[in-house]
């Protein structure tokens, strides 16, 4: 038996075990290694590349393949295990994705020779490692063109046998060009790549305007894989701001009349062929398609095709808008620009990104500058010692032949000329045949040139004008030598209508049921009949419960300031002893997004109330929110100036009470709110509120439990209210424990 010491030692059959809190075990052993995830392998550094790429890309340079021929793959991955000991599986995976023949760059950074596979085929299988070549492509030129100037830090690598450098000096934003993703430990990073042309002219005005907006120069991202983006501009404009949100791509396509087909020539970058394949025929078998003949792959050696043959009398347009909903043909794809600044990961927008990279790169053409100016006053401290030589030849020669010990050359040399050790150094290496006035003439001569590069280099040094001319130079450079066209085209209108054209859900009249937590349940009268009473998770209970039909829609807000839209058919039918569905999880809620309230819109009749901490509350038109689209989530739902505390739906105007946190009320009606288009609006002051107090709730007055309302009406707005009486604050207790639906 084991007994229990106190030393918190357990003794057992099979030795001893240290007990350890879970906090400790969390905070030395889980820690580490979360961390560990986050700097070192999944979130990528502003020089956009995670340190597999880095290392990979880092070790074929010191192999000469920047220049040279291409050598075998197996050997690259070989050599490679010296600063990336992870096993050479994951070593020729990060080849693969790098490589020219697999596709998933715009620019990629490796020739590649072989099959690599395709981006955009599931299950085409990359040639092992012994097959196929490689070397580094043109456009690596640009990442290393700095390397031999001492531009960013070098450390050791695992074993301390070799250097590596911590960062790659790329003359172009590369973080921006190359598309990312990486999953860490309690974070993810996903960066899309846009046109390299563009980004390095979003750069240059950058640095000639911090002010400029790079939306104006850099319209949208681009992708290898081509496709059509569907372009909202203030969806745009909001990744571009903050780095989060998602925008549509979908596949470009053609009909060919002699052959009523379709022809699919590019598709978005999130998805396969394999996954358009399976779930066509998916909706094929169903029922749900019935225009389509056949489909098939038809994708070979000059690029990707899928040919979807027509029955007679089918119209293209309305087929291809049916599978763009109901297909991976069209594709959202989320954006979370997470990125390493100084070993700290931080979610920037792409105008702080150009920010961070354009500083950055200051700092390493300063070192470039700074060693070349290193390089030429050491050349120039050698040249003044040999014009000491130049005043007598003879007497350097005399005590080079009169010294007896070599050891003693150098020292001879300095008390001779008065120069030091360095310059002693040099003038002793020099051969004999050199030792001559012309030799020396001929040297010393370039003394001028060097003084005025010298003066030129510590000009530059100190000058962030003519460092920052410099960067936008070889961004110019960049753009004339590797610049080309956009590969996804801009689609600013396209018809939304179309696309919702879908098969009505049957509508029949159901029960919705909201929870404080966030479940949903839809159960049917007769399911509701047969029920016994609502369940729900410990600790939870119903928020309100509505009657509504199948194709009502729904509103859910969130502590992000986004709205998800969603249809009550989208959800399943439930019976009272199940918690149904969980709405974070249901409708894609971000990491770490809270729910704040569901609203039932009806026909987007009525208003919204947004009552904020501050004692503002914003009036805003439920029709504000009635999209036309089939987007699921709206950002920039509401205000996010101040913390919100009531989200209230109405239908019409009517008289609401204000609680504030130091116990007073006061009731006002909404017609005395002018309602904002702008959904972002900070709405009026409503309620006065004294020092460190704040606006805590507000209800319908009928739902608070108020007896004597007419000494809480506000005259004018704002208003502070009253102290809330004893038999009041009773009542609104009651009101709480049995909340009414909104």
């Amino acid at each position: 038996m084991a007994k229990k010491k106190k030393d918190q030692q357990v003794v057992g059959l099979r030795g001893t075990v240290q007990e350890q809190p879970i906090t400790e075990t969390l905070e030395l052993n889980y820690m580490p290694y979360a961390m560990s995830v986050i700097v070192s392998r999944a979130i990528p550094e502003i020089d956009g590349f995670k340190p597999s790429h880095r290392k990979l890309l880092y070790t074929m340079y010191k192999m000469g393949l920047l220049t040279g021929g291409r050598t075998k793959s197996a050997n690259i991955v070989g050599q490679t295990m010296r600063l990336n000991p992870h096993g050479d599986a994951a070593i020729y995976d990060t080849m693969v994705r790098l490589s020219r023949g697999y596709g998933a760059l715009l620019h990629p950074f490796v020739d590649s020779k072989g099959n690599f596979g395709k981006v955009y085929s599931r299950d085409m299988a990359y040639a092992a490692a012994r097959y196929t070549e490689a070397k580094l492509d043109g456009i690596c030129a640009e990442l290393f063109r700095d390397m031999d100037y001492n531009t960013v830090d070098m450390v050791d690598n695992y074993d301390g046998t070799m250097e590596e450098p911590v960062l790659l000096p790329t003359t172009f934003p590369n973080v921006l060009v190359s598309a990312n993703t990486g999953i860490a430990v309690g974070m993810a990073s996903n960066i899309c790549g846009f046109n390299l042309a563009e980004v390095c002219r979003a750069a240059i005005a950058r640095i000639q305007n911090p002010d400029s907006d790079p939306l104006a120069v850099m319209p949208a991202p681009d992708f290898p894989t081509g496709g059509e983006l569907l372009y909202d501009p203030a969806e745009m404009g909001a990744i571009y701001q903050t780095g989060r949100g998602s925008f549509r791509l979908r596949a470009k396509w053609r009909y060919v009349k002699a052959g009523n087909l379709i022809e699919i020539g590019q598709i978005p970058y999130t998805t396969t062929v394999e996954a358009i394949m399976d779930k066509v025929a998916e909706l094929i078998r169903a029922g749900k398609i019935r225009e389509i003949g056949d489909m098939r792959d038809e994708t070979d050696l000059s690029g990707l095709k899928l040919t979807i043959d027509l029955k007679r009398g089918v119209d293209p347009e309305k087929l291809m808008a049916k599978l763009f909903r109901l297909t991976p043909l069209q594709d959202t794809y989320p954006c979370n620009f997470n990125i390493l600044i100084a070993g700290m990961p931080k979610v920037m927008g792409v105008g702080e990104i150009l920010d961070e990279w354009i500083a950055w790169r200051q700092q390493c053409v300063k070192r470039r500058v700074f060693y070349r100016l290193g390089k030429k006053r050491d050349k120039l401290h050698l040249l003044r010692g040999l014009e000491r030589i130049l005043l007598d030849i003879d007497k350097a020669i005399a005590i080079i032949r009169q010294t007896e010990l070599e050891a003693d050359v150098v020292p001879n040399l300095m008390i001779g000329f008065g120069i030091d050790q360095i310059q002693a150094e040099f003038v002793a290496e020099i051969k004999l045949r050199n030792i001559n006035k012309e030799y020396i003439l001929k040297r010393t001569a370039e003394t001028g040139a060097l003084e005025k590069e010298i003066r030129q280099l510590e000009a530059t040094l100190n000058s962030p004008r003519r460092i920052k001319t410099l960067i936008v130079g070889e961004l110019e450079q960049v753009i004339k030598g590797y610049g080309q066209p956009r590969k996804t085209e801009l689609v600013y209108q396209w018809d939304d209508a179309a696309a919702e054209e879908e098969e009505a859900p049957p509508d029949y009249p159901v029960t919705v049921f909201v929870s404080r937590e966030g479940y949903f349940k839809k159960i049917t009268p007769q399911s509701l009949r047969s029920s016994g009473e609502q369940k729900f998770k410990d600790g939870d209970s119903l928020a309100f419960s509505r009657q509504v039909t199948n194709q009502a829609e729904l509103l859910a807000f969130t502590d992000k300031f986004q709205c998800y839209k969603a249809r009550v058919s989208d959800f399943a039918g439930g019976k009272a002893a199940q918690l149904g569905d969980y709405l974070p999880t249901k409708l894609g809620f971000d990491p770490g997004e809270t729910l704040l309230q569901v609203v039932l819109p009806g026909d987007y009749g009525g208003f919204v109330l947004f009552c904020f901490e501050n004692g503002k509350v914003a009036k805003v038109p439920l029709s504000a929110y009635g999209t036309k689209s089939n987007r699921k989530k709206l950002t920039g739902a509401f205000s996010d100036k101040c913390p919100v505390r009531t989200i209230l739906a109405m239908a019409e105007d009517g008289q609401v009470a204000a609680y504030s946190s130091d116990g007073r009320a006061m009731i006002f009606s909404t017609a005395q709110l002018t309602p904002k288009a702008t959904r972002t609006t900070q709405g009026v002051a409503v309620l006065t509120l004294r020092k460190k107090a704040a606006l805590d709730r507000v209800v319908p007055v009928e739902e608070s439990g108020i007896v004597q309302t007419a000494r809480y009406k506000g005259r004018s707005l704002p208003a502070a209210g009253a102290i809330l009486r004893p038999e009041d604050v009773a009542q609104m207790t009651l009101a709480l424990d049995g909340e009414e639906p909104q």
